[in-house]
């Protein structure tokens, strides 16, 4: 009887194993459509094929533990890069439509608020929090993860960016967005700050009040003719805004040249991107 039961229970399993894989000549691909878009957003194009040969728990793929280069690239130990190594392509794109993207940008989020919080404010509504736009306010990950980008994986085009910001379609990154709304109750003025060129200013305008950002004290972008480094640029932008009576309590970016340079203020917050870098 036993023996009979056994039986039952070890072919009703290979039943059901046989039934849940899909793709008959390779049952672990899945194919991630717009409607498995993190922020519900659709996705023009098709995403292509993930292979989750490196998952969360940090297996090696060949010559490359992409977990190990992800904690390198956020903590600026790898610097100046130009492409997600293609061997961590899927284990990239399985990070950032996944949810422990999430749960890092809601750390960050929650850190930032619990400082927030703590600030004495002077009372003379100067005091300002920075914020990039891309990839920290706004997600271009509807972009991202075409499959012409492949997560970073392929050379960058600026045509094909640009065409994307265009559209004014970039949701926002929930945890920033609640981290932006908090400040807003607290009293500390929101500054965007980004290196979006500014013809594309109402773009970026209509895109950010469509999705939750209503009011700041400032929206700067980049003049055609302002040159030099992100870091420079940025680090000029800030100076201005500290000569113009402003007090930075916060700055928060998803690059390091978000946070480096000049008047970086009092306190600065990292989001997770390994998507690119710039210098």
């Amino acid at each position: 009887m036993r023996t009979s039961i056994l039986l039952f229970l070890l072919l009703a399993l290979a039943v059901t194993s046989q039934a849940t894989c899909t793709n008959d000549k390779n049952p672990s691909i899945r194919s991630l459509t717009d409607k498995t878009y993190s922020y519900g957003e659709e996705i023009a194009t098709p995403i292509h094929l993930l292979r989750p040969k490196s998952g969360l728990a940090g297996r090696k793929v060949p010559q490359t533990d992409c977990l190990s280069w992800r904690l390198a690239v956020e903590t600026n130990n790898i610097r100046d890069w130009h492409l997600v190594p293609m061997s961590c392509e899927q284990y990239v794109g399985h990070y950032i439509l996944g949810k422990q993207y999430k749960d890092d940008c809601d750390a960050v989020a929650d850190a930032a608020i619990e400082y927030a919080k703590s600030i004495k404010l002077g009372g003379k509504g100067k005091e300002i929090w920075v914020f990039d736009i891309d990839e920290t306010t706004l997600s271009n990950l509807p972009y991202y993860a075409r499959s012409d980008v492949q997560f970073g994986a392929l050379p960058y085009n600026d045509t094909k960016f640009n065409e994307w910001v265009a559209t004014g379609k970039a949701p926002a990154i929930p945890a920033i967005l609640r981290l932006y709304k908090t400040l807003l109750t607290l009293g500390i003025k929101p500054v965007f700050l980004s290196g979006t060129k500014e013809v594309y200013q109402q773009v970026r305008v209509d895109n950010l009040h469509k999705v939750g950002y209503y009011n700041w004290e400032k929206l700067i972008l980049k003049g055609k003719n302002e040159k030099g480094s992100a870091v420079e640029y940025k680090s000029s932008k800030r100076t201005e805004l500290v000569e113009a009576g402003y007090i930075i309590v916060g700055n928060i970016g998803d690059q390091w040249s978000d946070l480096l340079g000049t008047n970086v203020g009092a306190r600065t917050f990292k989001v997770p991107d390994p998507l690119y870098f710039i210098g």
